[in-house]
């Protein structure tokens, strides 16, 4: 674990979803933080898609991987991410379910209360930050997608879902959130706005990263908050979301969706910096919107497009004992 004395007075907001969240979190929780993530709330797949349909709640999924993602390093932590983590087999009926899923729904209706359940799941966990949902109602992804007509190639399609969305054989132009009177958890928007600094990415641009700037009053957070905002980019594009997005693609749609967007460092492993050009233009875009680029060496070493937890860690130390 990274330790600096400096880093104890610092909140951190970590925002996204999936595997890019824990990703972040990861790393996070190694540093000696007042931490706290929020967390995407339109998965529709899965076991979290049958919960939320079945139930009417929240999808756990993402909120399920946030918790295992803060889970210590001792066998209490290793142990209880595992039993978060636990994907039924079998025939069943309880086939693809997961544990952690059927714990936070089981809490949600106990108590009432999304946040009180998830703060109860993460005080049994010993989890080392908080986990917030981005709002407190299901939310659907809605995308203008083009290239589905060959006839037409630039005509522009409206994919619903998260799932259809990330498994879209086209190119993504856009994103919007279902229904119209989106409701921000309240806790949510004020970590952000009381934050130090506040983590964008990695993970799917589309439907983990994105959604956090459809969800009014959170924007208007991420837009007005004083805190220092990271956006760390993907060491690799995803299939169905961001084919053929290098550095500059991925940050240039980000601002495309938040033009009002203020960010102050651009991280990126050097696999993803590319050529003189490349890097050049990128730090030209990032200087529109006053960030500045870091490239670290924050990548596994078995040649896998993951992040190494260690290593992000101690790009994010870097960042936060500048401020």
């Amino acid at each position: 674990m990274l330790h600096d004395d400096a880093a104890y007075r610092h909140r951190v907001t970590a925002l996204g979803g999936g595997h890019g969240l824990y990703a972040s979190l990861s790393a996070l929780r190694r540093l000696p933080l007042d931490l706290t993530a929020v967390v995407t709330v339109a998965d529709d797949g899965g076991s979290s898609g049958r919960l939320r349909s079945e139930f009417g709640v929240l999808p756990p999924g993402d909120l399920r991987m946030a918790l295992a993602a803060l889970c210590g390093d001792d066998e209490w932590g290793e142990t209880w991410a595992q039993v978060l983590q636990h994907r039924f087999a079998g025939t069943g009926e309880m086939r693809g379910h997961v544990t952690g899923n059927l714990l936070i729904v089981s809490l949600w209706e106990l108590l009432g209360d999304h946040v009180a359940a998830l703060d109860w799941v993460g005080r049994l966990l010993g989890a080392r930050g908080r986990v917030l949902p981005m709002a407190l109602t299901p939310l659907e992804i809605s995308a203008q997608v083009s290239g589905l007509h060959d006839d037409d190639p630039e005509r522009l399609s409206t994919v619903l879902g998260q799932v259809a969305v990330a498994t879209s054989e086209g190119t993504i132009e856009a994103i919007s959130l279902l229904p119209d009177d989106l409701r921000a958890c309240p806790q949510a928007v004020d970590s952000v706005r009381t934050a130090d600094m506040v983590v964008l990415g990695p993970g799917s641009w589309f439907t983990s990263v994105l959604p956090h700037l459809m969800v009014p009053d959170l924007a208007d957070a991420l837009i007005e908050t004083d805190a220092h905002r990271v956006v760390v980019l993907n060491l690799d594009p995803q299939d169905g979301e961001t084919e053929g997005f290098g550095a500059v693609g991925h940050l240039r749609v980000l601002l495309d969706h938040a033009p009002d967007l203020v960010l102050g460092t651009v991280l990126l492993d050097p696999s993803e910096a590319g050529d003189a050009d490349h890097l050049a233009e990128l730090e030209a875009l990032a200087d529109k919107c006053g960030a500045r680029v870091v490239v670290a060496d924050v990548a596994r070493d078995d040649g896998t497009p993951r992040h190494d937890p260690e290593k992000l860690a101690a790009a994010f130390a870097g960042i936060l004992n500048a401020l």
